[in-house]
């Protein structure tokens, strides 16, 4: 696509968000324009149209890395794998190197360390080990209950500090708290490997390498924890889940707006790109690109948590992971359900949900932790 034709698609997609928001909540048949509670909707809604058009139309061209033709064998291969071959144990995290930085007035380690993924040999051109990153915030002093919290597309940054709350959470709450970089994101963004993209093969061994790095996460926070609770968002509520079937030493798990077929709700997206996108949404949207991501399905594990320490929380008006996958996780997982009535960006900001996941944080941590 030539820069002005680009140009062109931003200015036709931007000029749309407020229509495209005012039909999402009109079709939903309940919203009331005029009230407070309408407005503050609309307002919600037009910001994921806007976030969501922005991430889109920014990234490079939707484009295909690998042979469509090959799909099939790929899928094969990997539903002939037992969880344990698809997923096997990750090595021991060996901090190679860490450093004190700030977020604002809150100090936090940074640390790197290299990982092997261990993906399948089918994936082998995408699972080369690689550094991979996670900023530690942690009290002094013995046991205490930690939060590994995994980030959401396009995040990955300081401002992930904003928007899970952690300085609340590590000081009134009594949390430490670690948060894995995902590949492709944060001070990660210009490393091996991309993720997530518009090939559907390099996304999926981009979420099994996410997984592999947080259950390493997970199991060298486990002998300094009380209380162990992993969540995630969004694009980290898939990871999230599937580390949630895996790790059994986990006391609890949230996941916030959940996504579910990564490469499906991308190829949602990519009609902000017009027909330059049509070839790849159409394999996107394939049957067999469907069989490929069962891999990386949230839904085909449940939990080892128990249910009363499950919390999903959705956004009724979510225009970027959309309802449905909050629905079908619920129906899965039991626990918990908490609805923002909403955006997809607009949870992060309601004290309602901040009051939730205090909430819950609070009870998890009571099982083996009192401040």
């Amino acid at each position: 696509m030539r820069p002005q034709e680009r140009v062109r698609q931003i200015a036709r997609e931007l000029s749309g968000v407020l229509p495209r928001s005012v039909g999402a909540l009109t079709g939903d048949g309940d919203w009331s324009a005029w009230s407070p509670r309408g407005l503050r909707q609309l307002g919600e809604v037009a910001l994921d149209e806007l976030v969501v058009t922005g991430m889109t139309l920014t990234a490079s061209p939707p484009a295909l890395h690998s042979e469509a033709s090959g799909y099939a064998a790929v899928a094969d291969t990997l539903s002939g794998l037992s969880v344990a071959e698809a997923y096997p144990t990750p090595e021991k995290l060996q901090v190679k190197k860490s450093r004190r930085r700030l977020a604002g007035q809150l100090a936090f380690e940074e640390i790197t360390y290299e990982h092997d993924p261990r993906l399948p040999d089918c994936l082998s051109q995408y699972g080369a080990p690689a550094p991979a990153v996670c900023n530690v915030v942690r009290h002094r002093g013995g046991s205490r209950p930690w939060l590994i919290w995994v980030h959401g597309a396009g995040q990955g940054g300081l401002s992930d500090f904003a928007v899970a709350r952690i300085g609340r959470i590590h000081h009134r709450l009594g949390y430490n708290i670690a948060m894995p970089i995902q590949p492709g994101h944060g001070i990660r963004r210009r490393w091996f490997p991309t993720y997530p993209d518009t090939d559907p093969v390099s996304n999926v061994a981009g979420m099994m390498r996410a997984v592999s790095e947080v259950r390493a996460v997970v199991r060298w926070v486990q002998p300094q924890a009380s209380t162990t609770v992993l969540s995630g968002l969004s694009l980290g509520s898939g990871v999230t889940a599937l580390v949630a079937a895996l790790e059994p030493g986990l006391d609890g798990v949230a996941l916030y707006t959940p996504i579910l077929g990564l490469n499906g709700m991308i190829a949602n997206h990519l009609h902000r790109w017009g027909g330059a996108a049509d070839a790849v949404s159409a394999v996107l949207a394939s049957a067999e690109v469907a069989a490929l991501t069962a891999v990386i399905d949230p839904l085909a594990n449940p939990p080892l948590v128990p249910p009363e320490h499950r919390l999903i929380v959705g956004a009724w008006n979510d225009q970027m992971a959309m309802r449905a996958p909050a629905l079908a996780m619920h129906e899965r997982w039991g626990g918990r359900l908490h609805w923002h009535d909403g955006g997809h960006v607009g949870h992060l900001f309601s004290g309602r949900v901040q009051a939730v996941t205090e909430a819950f944080l609070r009870d998890v941590a009571s099982q083996g932790w009192f401040e």
